[in-house]
């Protein structure tokens, strides 16, 4: 058993996905957010979505952060872990523009006071009057936050995100083909919509990557951070403090920002791509849970995907692997490893989507291709040149 699976989770998320295989899988199932009939007004145009999601377990690591530093600021960045995680799911169907969103906060009101609640809430508007900016227009409704101590012991925030969207605007999935190729968007690095650094971390694996990389000292300090029944020899057994520093890019920075970077959004950049090349895109992908194995629940037939020029990951990967011992292939299912982003388009039109994402200081590159084949697999080469088949 992988220590992820010893922790109490699942990268694959498997018993959830059995849980709700009977559900409805609504109009394009091979779309990356469920999509249903406009139920609202009843045209045949027009769609309805909804999703829920959060900053899950990174907000632990935050606390632990605000403990050690008193650095409030750092709950900002859980406010756009849980924006982004809803708002970047719902960009991969193509919907970019009169979004709603309401929160969800629960807390151990003992332990989180409420300047954090203020922080966060007051951190989410911020980040929606900055994606305003760029075009990308959403409704902050307020949302639910309630005191419930013998639920969580820290804080949990999440959101939901709905639409209302002309049904001829959508992505789908369905024109993915052989010939594609695939441009991956970096999630590491420093975009001009950025004030600082990004590792790439994301929102996904952090129970992994906070028991892997930190020391026994949070276990033995802060208890309210993690499941006691939990055996000791899975529980915080990595090497590093979170304040301790070290050099990426030739600049010093603590391990806790490293592991707390916001979850970058693709917002800005795709709602450019969505109004100068939608015809282009014929399929996208958030590699979240799942990391680089997540494209293959969405296509649209038996494909082939070969992913054999991914980006060198970033320090913050080498870091956890290091730590944990993990091989490429659980990292790869667990972790984005250098890009969440992707776009399933052709040769032509990914130069064109590359150098658009240059200009936003994102890199970019083709990082792999779709072939046709009697049945689905995905065959990536990971970091080290080791070829590895799912």
């Amino acid at each position: 058993m992988s220590l992820y699976a010893k922790r109490g989770v699942s990268a694959q998320k498997e018993e959830v996905h059995k849980a709700t295989e009977k559900l409805d899988k609504g109009l394009f199932p091979n779309a990356f957010c469920k999509i249903y009939p406009d139920y609202l007004t009843g045209d045949q145009d027009w769609v309805n979505l909804m999703h829920a999601d959060g900053a899950g377990t990174k907000s632990i690591l935050a606390y632990l952060y605000w403990k050690e530093t008193g650095d409030l600021s750092i709950w900002k960045g859980i406010a756009q872990d849980a924006i982004v995680m809803n708002l970047d799911d719902l960009l991969c169907v193509g919907i970019h523009d009169n979004l709603l969103f309401s929160s969800t906060i629960d807390r151990n009101k003992s332990v989180i006071p409420g300047e954090i609640l203020e922080t966060v809430i007051n951190g989410s508007q911020e980040i929606f009057d900055q994606l305003k900016s760029y075009g990308v227009n959403i409704q902050y409704l307020g949302g639910e936050t309630a005191d419930v101590g013998d639920v969580v012991r820290t804080i949990a925030v999440n959101g939901t995100m709905t639409a209302r969207w002309p049904k001829n605007k959508l992505i789908t999935n369905d024109l993915i083909q052989d010939g594609d190729v695939i441009v991956g968007v970096a999630s590491f690095g420093k975009a001009v919509y950025e004030t600082e650094y990004n590792s790439g971390i994301g929102s996904n694996g952090l129970t992994s990557a906070r028991h892997d990389m930190l020391s026994k000292y949070y276990a033995q300090h802060f208890p309210e951070t993690f499941e006691t029944s939990l055996h000791d020899d899975v529980v915080y057994i990595g090497p590093h403090r979170l304040t301790d520093e070290i050099e990426v890019n030739g600049e010093k920075m603590t391990v806790g920002k490293l592991i707390l970077s916001p979850t970058r959004t693709y917002a800005p950049y795709l709602k450019q791509l969505f109004t100068e090349q939608f015809s282009d895109i014929h399929g996208l992908i958030h590699c979240s849970g799942g990391g680089q194995t997540k494209c293959m629940k969405y296509l649209p037939g038996t494909f082939k995907v070969i992913k054999d020029n991914l980006f060198t990951p970033p320090p913050i990967f080498d870091m956890i692997q290091k730590a944990s011992g993990s091989d490429h292939k659980e990292m790869n299912q667990v972790f984005n490893m250098g890009h969440r982003l992707e776009i399933f388009t052709t040769p032509a039109a990914a130069e064109v989507m590359i150098e658009k994402a240059t200009a936003l200081g994102l890199q970019a590159q083709i990082v792999g291709r779709v072939e046709k084949s009697d049945r689905s697999s995905l065959v990536l080469t990971a970091a080290g040149g080791e070829i590895i088949t799912y």
